[in-house]
């Protein structure tokens, strides 16, 4: 009671395109009695008994929704084992002192007394504490647990308790990353890591050439988890894998670079490249974990925090806000909580997922075009700038904070790659563009006379 269910509850329902269903109203209006009057005609006990069957009706509707119960509905063993199974259980963080606060004065049956509420308060938090995947006292925090999606600086020495199940587990790290961070990876993991595997670095991992290694490699069942410790090649690769491997195993993105952070380990997009294109062998395959910690960032040299802020600069303009200018911790928990929502929202990118291609389609072409030897991030910082310029924007974020340059490359080469970008339809490609921040318009279909004069500027010579 109190922590502000009924609050939080909608905007994560909204955040999440989501319906809301608070048990208490459910039950007020199936009965024709308020909460009140049910505890005082029929008792708790029946009262909970409604309480178990409502939520049971709705975390079995064909369509997932963000469910509010009732504080007390976690005293039956029942409704815990059904939350256990079937939901992703949020706890809202709230000090009893706060939540007398907001109760007191109520018609609420069990907040009529401070020091009974207090005791209930302390029967009851073990129980919350024991059932809950996530805790959170914000509505990014919500998001990101609906997600699976842990952010905190330090999160790397508590990975063995962050990731679910007890099963065995297989760490895959490239070679720089594994000197690093492997032996404390192996250290927070214990017992659990069987087997360590090494991928090239860089986008030499998205080879059809290194995921055949890394199958016949693995020596995992079907319970096995793949843990994937590194950059956004590295867990593209590991999250393929764990897709295809006897069918899909799970798998848990530990990104250890600021792409990775803000974007590639977000949402269950997994894909190796092809000699014409960027990506094009793929599956949708959501790790069961993503541990952020952002404190991994400290070893990263600048040109990689460079690579990464182009998808910041990227998710800013898609919001509408400069978060670009917010320090580096909480900019990461806003792009990781942005990018969750609209993942969750459209997990297979059928519809608003889409705008997250703000500048990919340039930026692909661009990055095939020079055998992927182009970092990623100079590549989108490219294909924002062809982005905004199509659409009558200012161009001067981009250009002050990535200081984009022209390439070296085959015109040509890069006029194939695009046109055989997953976002070309008929023959005609399509493109992100914004009215303005925060307001994009997707799958915007172009001439080829636009979308190439786009391209051919940022190519040099």
């Amino acid at each position: 009671m109190g922590a502000g269910k009924s609050t939080l509850g909608p905007a994560l329902a909204e955040r999440l395109d989501r319906e809301f269903v608070d048990i208490d109203v459910g039950i007020e209006q199936a009965e024709a009695r308020s909460i009140a009057q049910l505890f005082a005609e029929r008792g708790e006990e029946e009262f909970r008994w409604l309480e178990t069957s409502h939520l049971l009706m709705a975390l079995s509707a064909r369509r997932p929704a963000v469910v509010a119960p009732g504080g007390g509905a976690l005293g039956r063993p029942g409704t815990r084992e059904l939350l256990d199974e079937a939901a992703c259980t949020i706890q809202l963080e709230v000090g009893v002192d706060e939540a007398w606060r907001r109760v007191r004065n109520s018609d609420r049956p069990l907040a009529q007394d401070e020091a009974q509420f207090h005791q209930l308060f302390a029967e009851r938090r073990p129980l919350y504490d024991a059932v809950s995947d996530a805790q959170t006292n914000d509505l990014d925090g919500a998001v990101l647990a609906a997600g699976g999606i842990h952010v905190e600086p330090g999160s790397l020495e508590r990975l063995g308790e962050l990731i679910p199940g007890s099963e065995k587990l297989e760490v895959v790290a490239d070679s720089r990353v594994a000197g690093i961070y492997g032996m404390e990876a192996q250290l927070a993991l214990g017992a659990r890591a069987s087997a360590t595997h090494e991928l090239p670095p860089g986008e030499e991992a998205k080879t059809v050439v290194a995921v055949e290694r890394l199958w016949r490699e693995l020596r995992l069942d079907r319970t096995g988890t793949l843990v994937a410790l590194g950059g956004g090649c590295t867990t593209d690769t590991a999250g393929f894998v764990a897709a295809t491997y006897m069918r899909g195993i799970d798998w848990v993105a530990v990104p250890t670079t600021l792409v990775g952070q803000i974007d590639a380990a977000i949402g269950g997009k997994t894909a190796i490249d092809l000699p014409g294109g960027k990506n094009l062998v793929g599956a949708f395959h959501w790790p069961v974990r993503t541990v952020i910690d952002p404190s991994l960032l400290d070893t990263l040299p600048e040109d990689e925090l460079l690579n990464g802020r182009a998808e910041l600069v990227k998710t800013g303009l898609l919001v509408g806000e400069p978060l670009w200018e917010l320090p580096l911790p909480e900019a990461i928990r806003c792009c990781a909580a942005f990018k969750t929502a609209i993942c969750v929202r459209d997990p297979h990118d059928r519809g608003d997922r889409r705008q997250l291609n703000l500048g990919h389609t340039f930026a692909h072409a661009l990055e095939a075009a020079a055998g992927y030897e182009l970092p990623h991030g100079r590549a989108v910082a490219l294909g924002l700038l062809a982005a905004l310029r199509l659409s009558g924007l200012d161009t001067s974020v981009v250009e002050e904070i990535l200081r984009p340059e022209p390439v070296q490359v085959d015109r040509e080469l890069a006029w194939e790659a695009l046109m055989r970008d997953k976002k070309v339809i008929g023959g005609v490609p399509r493109v992100v563009l914004l009215d303005s921040p925060g307001v994009p318009r997707i799958d915007m279909p172009m001439s080829e006379i636009e979308v190439r004069a786009a391209l051919d500027e940022l190519i040099a010579g």
